[in-house]
């Protein structure tokens, strides 16, 4: 019995015992061997009170494939397709355009800092790690251009197939636009061809399908300007990873509100892989409240009242 398929042991909760219960009409398998499944893939560790959202994310994928769940779980070893499907429906792609406005701010005041002070290349590179549906890869650039900055390239990346297929898009609804301040509605346009929903109502559909279709950017209502494409990429990347997902050293590297999915030592490699990418005297961005334990030698955590932000300060 190998690693994939052995049971593990231990007691469950109230909490997993009520959710196992859930799952078990579908396999019998026991809820911690898919988180544990899911840690060993993309290092995610599920707290216990999104344990739901990961039983409706086995019924959603084993469904929409014409699969039980027991079945789903024998193929995953040798499907990648369905490893993905159902690691896209596990993360969780919740994002915000302007999300945390001190840290858009500090990039682009090193951009233009670093644009003074270079004398040959002056493009600034910036990566946006855990991009999700790529609304701050998007508040970035519309900040960039906004100052008339065109000097840069920003590589989003996310694990989920998904969310980059919609990042890629740049379409959303109303709601995230009532989100961008007004100075950077200029770099928005309405959808030329919006899409229909499909003639289903919601209240008829699983939580698993209700699910999918709250984080999916399928039906936008408008659009990021074409004009802004230019400046931005997007690639599908698992930080957990050691792999990095271009040969560029970036400038500022932003990642924020992932880690507390991760264990605490894998936190600390991630962040090492980080800096590895990170060029000299660049910087990287950090959730507030984030990593506070991390002491590398190579990097100095800059003092800001709003930003969690550390440079780099040796090789």
């Amino acid at each position: 019995m190998n690693n994939f398929t052995k049971a593990v042991r231990g007691p469950f909760t109230i909490a997993e015992f009520a959710l196992t219960s859930t799952l078990m009409q579908f396999a019998p398998v026991n809820l911690r061997q898919w988180q544990n499944y899911i840690e060993q893939e993309i290092g995610f560790v599920l707290p216990e009170r999104q344990l739901q959202w990961l039983v409706n994310a086995i019924e959603g994928t084993a469904i929409s494939n014409g699969l039980s769940a027991q079945e789903l779980w024998c193929q995953l070893p040798k499907n990648t397709e369905l490893r993905q499907c159902l690691l896209d429906n596990v993360l969780i792609h919740e994002s915000r355009f302007f999300r945390h406005q001190p840290s858009i701010d500090f990039v682009v005041k090193c951009a233009l800092q670093h644009k003074q002070v270079s004398d040959i290349d002056s493009l600034v590179r910036i990566w946006s790690v855990g991009c999700a549906n790529g609304q701050e890869v998007w508040s970035l650039a519309m900040s960039l251009s906004a100052k008339r900055f065109l000097d840069y390239k920003i590589l989003g990346t996310d694990v989920s197939e998904q969310a980059i297929k919609n990042a890629r898009l740049g379409q959303y609804d109303e709601r995230q636009r009532g989100l961008i301040p007004q100075p950077f509605q200029q770099f928005i346009e309405p959808f030329s061809t919006k899409r229909v929903k499909d003639k289903v109502s919601i209240n008829s559909l699983s939580p698993a399908s209700k699910m999918m279709d709250v984080n999916s950017n399928t039906y936008g209502d408008w659009q990021v300007a074409p004009t802004l494409q230019s400046y931005v990429s997007f690639a599908v990347h698992n930080i957990f990873e050691k792999e990095p997902p271009t040969a560029h050293l970036q400038h500022v590297i932003i990642c924020q509100n992932m880690l507390l999915y991760f264990r605490k030592f894998d936190q600390r490699d991630i962040l090492n892989r980080l800096s590895e990418q990170c060029a000299l005297h660049g910087y990287i961005i950090l959730a507030p409240g984030e990593a506070l334990f991390w002491r590398p030698s190579n990097m100095r955590r800059i003092a800001h009242p709003q930003v969690n932000v550390w440079q780099k300060i040796g090789a």
